[in-house]
C-alpha cells in the first residue's frame, strides 16, 4: 500500500513537471515582450521548481530539460548556436 502511494505521488509530480516545463517553453517562445534576460531568469525558475519536485535530479535538469529550453532562447533571439569544444 505505501508502495502504490509512492508511485502515485511520484507520478504527481512527474505530471508537474512536465506541465512546468510546457509552460515554460510556451512562455519563451510566444511571450513578445520577454526580453533576454527575463528569458534566462525564466529557466534558471524552472530548475529551482524542478529541483523542488526532484531534489536528487539536478543532472537530469542539466542533461534533458535546459537543452531544451536553451535551443527555444537560441532560435527566439537569433542566437548562433554555441559550437562544441573538441
Amino acid at each position: 500500500m505505501k508502495e502504490e502511494t509512492s508511485l502515485r505521488e511520484e507520478g504527481e509530480r512527474l505530471r508537474r513537471l512536465r506541465l512546468l516545463v510546457d509552460v515554460t517553453a510556451q512562455v519563451l517562445s510566444e511571450d513578445e515582450k520577454l526580453t533576454f534576460c527575463e528569458a534566462l531568469r525564466l529557466v534558471d525558475a524552472a530548475r529551482t521548481a524542478a529541483l523542488r519536485l526532484f531534489p536528487d535530479r539536478s543532472d537530469t535538469f542539466e542533461l534533458v530539460i535546459r537543452p531544451r529550453l536553451d535551443r527555444i532562447i537560441l532560435e527566439r533571439f537569433q542566437l548562433p548556436s554555441p559550437n562544441p569544444v573538441n
